[in-house]
């Protein structure tokens, strides 16, 4: 398919800049699969779409404060990074801003030497792997020195960095966050438990896979950062219950989606405990095996994101859904409003 395909007019303005002081009031708009029958709601409304059995299958990620602000040691150029995932323990993969002020041998200081880093390696993409020199506590100096990586369209700094946390993250590593969960409070997740629905957690640190643009014209051609994700044992158990009971598999966000599609894929059409790199790509046409049903965001023209919710509703969906969004002003990507595709 072309690229061309999965794109739409966006007016910036929709582009939403800060979170809502309540998570729970954001818009919601429900889209049943392979059809124009599109309703708007509240966020609050979810739980009149969900039944007892349903399962919520939810990504407990929790992002750094991963962007960094340091100086070349030789020269005193500034430099930013972006730390993406850790490699060994004091040994990360990173991207560099410029690139090019980042070679073999480099020397970045961070916050008055509090924090020093080596390039040691280089990848693709401006990627590089810097070896960390720290006294102390890795994650403490983390948090006083760095910033929350926020996406580049978004141009206003956020006061509070557990706005750009899921109530329920847990694991540390990711540079983003899985933001079709910034919706749900604890008071929310405890009246769908109460309704008899489960709620189950799985990780992804996302990173590069889910943001990197598409640069080629045939979608066919791109290819997936890979990132690390992991199911329990108990999860696993308790996904492969719903299903037997005949309970829906509801994915919150493409994270999510993505993990259990990649573990049900490489365990024979079976939930497994599992832990490893996926790089998987899901785009029209594509045969879903693990989910039911699926909570978003509203995501940028031609991302791969669109494209993978353009193979669970339906291309022509999709794209009627979103011009809907635009029409009635929805708040669009992270602190944008939600869509429900059953």
């Amino acid at each position: 398919m072309n690229i061309e395909d999965f794109d739409f007019n966006l007016p910036e303005e929709l582009i939403a800049q800060t979170p809502l002081k309540d998570r729970t009031a954001s818009r919601l708009l429900v889209l049943q699969r392979g059809t124009r029958e599109v309703e708007h709601k509240q966020f609050t409304d979810i739980k009149n779409y969900l039944k007892k059995g349903d399962c919520l299958v939810l990504n407990d990620t929790r992002v750094l404060p991963a962007r960094l602000y340091g100086i070349k040691q030789e020269t005193g150029a500034k430099v930013e990074v972006l730390l993406l995932h850790q490699q060994e323990e004091a040994t990360w993969e990173v991207l560099v801003k410029p690139a090019k002020k980042a070679k073999v041998g480099t020397v970045i200081v961070f916050g008055d030497g509090k924090l020093r880093a080596t390039c040691v390696g280089l990848k693709e993409h401006g990627g590089r792997i810097l070896q960390l020199e720290y006294e102390g506590i890795f994650y403490e100096i983390l948090d006083e020195l760095g910033e929350m990586p926020l996406p580049p369209y978004i141009k206003k700094q956020l006061p509070e960095k557990e706005r750009y946390q899921t109530v329920y993250a847990k694991e540390e590593g990711s540079a983003a966050a899985p933001t079709a969960g910034l919706h749900f409070t604890n008071e929310l997740l405890g009246e769908i438990r109460d309704m008899g629905v489960s709620i189950e957690f799985i990780t992804l640190h996302v990173g590069l896979g889910t943001f990197r643009p598409v640069s080629t014209d045939n979608i066919e051609d791109h290819k997936m950062h890979a990132e690390f994700y992991h199911m329990s044992k108990e999860t696993a158990d308790a996904l492969t219950s719903v299903r037997k009971r005949g309970g829906r598999i509801i994915s919150v966000g493409t994270t999510s989606t993505r993990t259990l599609e990649t573990i049900v894929r490489d365990n024979d059409g079976k939930f497994a405990e599992s832990s490893g790199w996926t790089d998987i790509f899901i785009y029209p046409p594509y045969e879903f095996q693990a989910i039911d049903g699926l909570i978003t965001n509203f995501h940028l023209p031609k991302s791969t994101l669109i494209m993978m919710i353009s193979a669970f509703a339906g291309r022509e969906s999709i794209m009627y859904a979103y011009q809907e969004a635009v029409n009635e002003r929805y708040r669009f990507f992270s602190f944008g409003d939600a869509m429900l595709i059953l």
